[in-house]
């Protein structure tokens, strides 16, 4: 009897300690378990569980967003009832077209007589082009001349015309006779070359905004013709082909801008 009581008493304590166990709460239970292990390794079985979001990194976002779009490429016969798109293209097309001619004829380093022709002279009975109402020939390559006889009364206008033309021209009356002396290349001069071909770039542009809108205009008229999906499609369609076409302009401007400064 005494060996049983002895017994008892020394595993009273162990057993208090696991009926006192049992009677806490499972989380205090389980914290105060974790404390009796070795340092580091308990404060993280006991850090409670945070729900974690993955973002993408920034070198992720831009590899995404360097890649190229689905190109859409309609077959044009089968909206032909809805909107032409070759009829759009070729709208577009004569933009680009413009540009060059213009970058040709008024954006030279050597400045000719043929750069002069298209310059628009604004008189009393309407828009000219300078050939219209002048002759232009060569004197020497340093003096182009205009002969106003047939139209002098459109003298001024065309002095003016040529004055505001953005080729750094400064021409000078003789009558009827208005000479045009050609600028020397200088770097100044190559430069206003540049800024005028940027500035020719950038109205066509607009013009080309224009068409864009025009053919969106269009679409929205015939929506009825077609379902979502179609009239969806033929937007990016006409937005694709619109940003080929300044990818072009930007081309032919960055061609000429190397050409002028050298």
């Amino acid at each position: 009897m005494a060996l049983g009581l002895k017994c008892f008493r020394l595993a009273r304590p162990a057993l208090c300690s696991s009926l006192a166990a049992l009677a806490r709460p499972p989380a205090e239970a389980f914290l105060k378990t974790v404390s009796g292990k070795p340092s580091g390794y308990g404060q993280d079985m006991a850090r409670p569980a945070v729900s974690s979001r993955h973002f993408a990194t920034k070198k992720a976002k831009a590899k995404g967003k360097g890649q190229s779009q689905t190109r859409v490429n309609l077959n044009t016969a089968l909206v032909e009832d809805i909107i032409s798109l070759e009829e759009v293209e070729e709208e577009m097309k004569s933009v680009l077209e413009a540009l060059k001619d213009n970058f040709n004829k008024t954006v030279n380093i050597r400045t000719a007589p043929g750069s002069l022709d298209h310059i628009t002279v604004v008189t009393a009975d309407g828009n000219f082009a300078l050939n219209q109402v002048g002759q232009i020939s060569m004197k020497s390559p340093q003096m182009i001349l205009v002969n106003m006889a047939s139209f002098p009364e459109c003298t001024a206008a065309a002095i003016k015309a040529i004055r505001e033309s953005g080729m750094n021209l400064n021409p000078e009356m003789e009558g009827t006779l208005i000479r045009v002396p050609i600028p020397k290349v200088t770097r100044e001069h190559r430069e206003m070359l540049v800024k005028l071909a940027k500035q020719n770039t950038n109205k066509a542009k607009e013009s080309l905004r224009k068409v864009r809108s025009n053919a969106m205009n269009k679409l929205k008229k015939s929506k009825d013709k077609a379902s979502e999906d179609t009239i969806r499609l033929i937007e990016k369609q006409i937005s694709q082909m619109a940003d080929d076409t300044v990818a072009e302009l930007d081309r032919h401007l960055a061609v000429k801008t190397k050409e002028l400064l050298g």
